[in-house]
């Protein structure tokens, strides 16, 4: 019984290997926003300026330069970029949380900002900010402890916003932004010209009963083309499979190109966020001076904690506007190909079958 014992600790090592060998292999684990490449504070951090009456050619006599940045982040979410740069949570109906910001005046001037929260939506892949202060459930129910600051030169204020559920919420996901806004002086006979300016950060708070709706994408086709420009870039289309908003950033590199040629990392174009069900394309633009021909293509987004590799063989076309061929494409490409799985499955039969007649033969003697 002792040999046998150690028979069947050999066969689950090597059903353990098989097991290994035919799983899906995701990476879910990122060390924070400078594990991004491409991605830096400042772009974590959203601006709009609004222009009123008729341009003059005449500048602003003051240029006024303000930032924002959040403060805190859930303990469960310590390990989320996204949750360091925006306020990202899932709350029960009846919860409240509080969240802080940081508003920074980065000019040499002193001057008055006012903060507010106002509305935002998932529009066509994109986060869409409301005009003005328009509103919505979720900014119903976020309050600020403060409403202006005036803030010295190169000053700074903390601002506390609470958010309380009611506790008849329905269940979805809200999105908003808290602003930090201020603007130039007003018009006059000398200036006809008055610009407002805003950088906020983002909330997409989910309210529901239970745990939070897990995240997750596919990368579903990757298609070469050629920009008008005549640059080379790739598309990514991309499908949210999970229950939460996503932001989707990565980087792409190219091998085996012309001449045995490697190239990159590229940057994915940041911007896509895809509400849950939504599917919209990543571009990533290339050098404009990449050779034409075949390259093995490797595409690695994410959004927060997911994380997702695509590999092909792509070509891209010489023509400028024109679409390119994919002749292999693996979204998962870590998983063993088919001719790997069938020799390890018969490893795995044959080796089970030697043990037991071994075992037999033993018992009956």
């Amino acid at each position: 019984m002792r040999g046998a014992r150690r028979s069947w600790a050999v066969l689950a090592a090597l059903a353990a290997v098989y097991a290994v060998g035919v799983g899906p292999a995701t990476a879910d684990g990122m060390g924070g926003p400078s594990a991004v490449p491409g991605v830096t504070e400042h772009e974590t951090h959203e601006h709009e300026a609004h222009e009123h009456e008729t341009p003059s050619p005449e500048p602003s006599p003051t240029a006024q330069t303000i930032g924002i940045k959040l403060l805190d982040a859930p303990e469960n979410r310590r390990d989320d970029p996204r949750a360091q740069a925006y306020i990202v949570d899932h709350l029960a109906p009846g919860s409240t949380i509080e969240r802080r910001v940081e508003v920074v005046n980065e000019s040499s001037a002193p001057m008055h900002v006012d903060v507010y929260a106002a509305a935002a939506a998932i529009v066509k892949g994109q986060f869409a900010f409301a005009a003005d202060r328009a509103a919505n459930e979720l900014t119903g129910w976020t309050s600020l402890d403060a409403s202006g600051l005036d803030l010295a030169a190169h000053g700074t204020a903390q601002v506390r916003a609470t958010i309380r559920v009611p506790k008849d919420a329905a269940a979805g996901e809200r999105y908003g932004v808290v602003w930090a806004q201020t603007g130039s002086p007003p018009a006059d006979r000398r200036h006809n010209l008055a610009i407002t300016g805003r950088v906020g950060v983002r909330m997409y708070l989910d309210v529901g009963p239970g745990g939070e709706p897990a995240s997750d994408f596919e990368i579903e086709q990757l298609s070469p083309a050629r920009g008008r420009d005549g640059r080379a870039e790739l598309h990514a289309r991309i499908h949210n499979t999970g229950g939460r908003a996503l932001d989707i950033n990565g980087v792409l590199s190219l091998s085996d190109g012309p001449g045995g040629l490697r190239a990159g990392p590229f940057t994915a174009k940041t911007g896509t966020t895809l509400a849950p069900g939504d599917r919209a394309e990543a571009v990533v633009p290339l050098d404009s001076r990449l050779p034409d021909g075949r390259w093995n293509v490797e595409l690695t987004l994410r959004s927060g904690l997911v994380e997702h590799t695509a590999r092909a063989a792509a070509t891209f076309p010489t023509a400028p506007g024109g679409a390119g061929a994919v002749t292999a494409s693996a979204a998962q490409s870590e998983s063993y190909p088919t001719p790997v799985v069938a020799g390890l499955s018969a490893l795995v039969l044959a080796a089970g079958s030697f043990l037991f007649l071994r075992f037999h033969r033993r018992r009956g003697r």
